[in-house]
């Protein structure tokens, strides 16, 4: 199918025109700064942090550009991965008339994003080992789909989804495909952006709360074709990244072999969590995952949930959700925090699982 990226926009987003920032009239960092009405006398803290921060981030994605392999105008950079899903809403959906498709069990807030913008969603479940149903999502196409949601890694699953699947998707529909790949340090899969220059009705989203541990300062990325990331841009709110939290992202990205480190021995405690794990009783599946979570099936999800957080372990009770009954989400911790999870569980099992 061939894709415009006009056909899907909202009419009246391609006349707007965006806030004009200060910091967009002039973008030098030297000079005597009147133009914003910031306190002159410097901050209430250590730190300074009177000026506005450059609301386009231009240092961290010239950076990004350089780790990702990518064009720094191809770089949106949101208060968490969450404000580029509620963004192409607004760019794309008209509220009332259009309708996304996610594909159930998946990230919560794609549903959400689409409650408050009132946008209808259709539900595409996928099978029963989490693997998408690539010919009936496009069924599920009509005239008023604007955006088809998918997550690789796969939340809550953790598994990868199939290549071809998220393919036939892409090249099966004339709308915006968003591909979620929050989890996609901890997979051996090749990440779809060196795909973007011929995917234009792609969009690639990834987070720094995850391998990069920075879930506090609320920075998502998304990677598109330079004309959608123009368009995310027009509608951002102007100063969406904070100073603080573009400094801090710099020292991280400075760092990016600790990251890779961090990463490792994440995926060494996995494999020693799900082995442990394995052998309980009132362990009945755990789920092949590429993420930094694990998704089992257990004897008694909600009593189980309760038991853990009685002894202050807080994981999440999954087994209201679409396909994961009787589930339980653990995210990989320390060897400490694991042990201690192992520990209670094996009491929990002792008391509950006697013949």
């Amino acid at each position: 199918m061939s894709f415009s990226l006009d056909k899907i926009l909202r009419p009246h987003i391609a006349y707007l025109q965006p806030y004009s920032s200060a910091r967009d009239e002039y973008s030098g960092k030297e000079g005597v700064f009147l133009d914003a009405n910031e306190n002159p006398y410097g901050s209430l803290t250590e730190d300074a942090f009177n000026r506005y921060p450059d609301p386009y981030q231009l240092e961290i994605k010239q950076k990004l550009s350089l780790i990702k392999n990518i064009p720094s105008d191809q770089i949106f950079l949101g208060n968490g991965s969450d404000e580029a899903i509620d963004l192409l809403f607004r760019a794309f959906c008209i509220p009332g008339k259009d309708n996304v498709i996610i594909l159930p069990p998946t990230y919560g807030m794609y549903e959400v994003s689409a409650g408050i913008n009132d946008v209808m969603v259709k539900k595409v479940n996928l099978t029963a080992d989490f693997h998408l149903r690539p010919k009936e999502i496009v069924e599920a196409i009509d005239d008023h789909t604007k955006i088809i949601f998918i997550c690789s890694p796969n939340n809550p699953s953790g598994n990868s989804l199939k290549k071809d699947d998220i393919d036939y998707i892409i090249h099966h529909f004339n709308g915006l495909v968003v591909l979620d790949e929050a989890y996609i340090d901890f997979t051996t899969e090749a990440s779809y952006i060196g795909k973007l220059d011929k995917l234009k009705n792609l969009m690639i989203i990834q987070t720094f709360s995850k391998a990069w541990g920075l879930a506090s300062l609320r920075i998502g990325m998304a990677f598109a074709s330079k004309e959608i990331i123009r368009i995310i841009n027009r509608i951002k709110p102007p100063y969406n990244i904070s100073g603080l939290t573009q400094v801090k992202v710099l020292e991280a990205l400075a760092q990016a072999d600790k990251k890779d480190e961090m990463v490792s021995r994440i995926l060494k405690e996995k494999i020693f969590l799900e082995e442990q794990l394995a052998q309980l009783p009132i362990v009945l599946h755990i789920y092949p995952s590429d993420a930094n979570f694990l998704l089992m099936k257990v004897t008694d999800a909600k009593k189980i949930y309760g038991f853990l957080i009685e002894d202050q372990i807080i994981i999440r009770d999954r087994s209201k959700v679409v396909l994961c009954e009787q589930c339980l989400r653990i995210t990989v911790g320390t060897r400490e925090e694991n042990t201690t999870l192992l520990t209670s569980l094996s009491k929990y099992s002792n008391l509950n699982e006697r013949p």
